[in-house]
């Protein structure tokens, strides 16, 4: 039992680290652009890509640099999500709904950036790396059910012996 929930735990510091780091690089996405652009050689699609989200982030933080506020609250609810599985860290069985939210979530990554991206024009290998953070992050979430599973499985043998 005590293997489990320091498992369930290592796993669970992993995912709101992760999380919160995810989101604090949404705030300064102007600057990472900018350093992205240098690393990637112009004329090749990816250099071309970033090269363009780092000018048109650029002309918009200059001109409306109110609509940045948008990168600010992406990190925002990244910080709230990952305050969320403080849950399953304290109390893995009980809070066991907020790793099956957090699968979900992970799930639904893939149709949405396929299909926003798809409209936004974004390309598809992007899109692509966009949705690994599903399957990346549904990776410990998924050890962590199964990890709980086998929790739940051995409270209720232990409570069917005390009765």
């Amino acid at each position: 039992m005590k293997k489990q929930v320091k498992t369930i735990r290592r796993w669970m510091i992993f995912f709101m680290v992760t999380l919160f780091i995810s989101g604090l690089t949404a705030i300064p996405a102007e600057t990472e652009l900018q350093f992205l652009s240098k690393c990637f050689s112009p004329g090749t699609a990816l250099g071309n890509w970033i090269e363009r989200v780092y000018i048109g982030v650029a002309n918009t933080n200059k001109n409306y640099p109110f609509i940045s506020y948008g990168y600010d609250w992406l990190a925002f609810a990244h910080f709230v999500l990952a305050i969320l599985f403080i849950g399953p860290f304290r109390h893995p069985v009980r809070n066991k709904w907020v790793i099956e939210f957090g699968m979900i979530a992970c799930i639904l990554i893939i149709p949405f950036a396929l299909i926003a991206g798809q409209f936004r024009g974004v390309p598809f290998g992007w899109r692509m790396i966009d949705c690994s953070f599903g399957i990346i992050g549904l990776l410990p979430l998924v050890i962590c059910y199964r990890r709980i599973q086998e929790l739940e499985q051995i409270t209720t043998q232990e409570a069917s012996y005390e009765n």
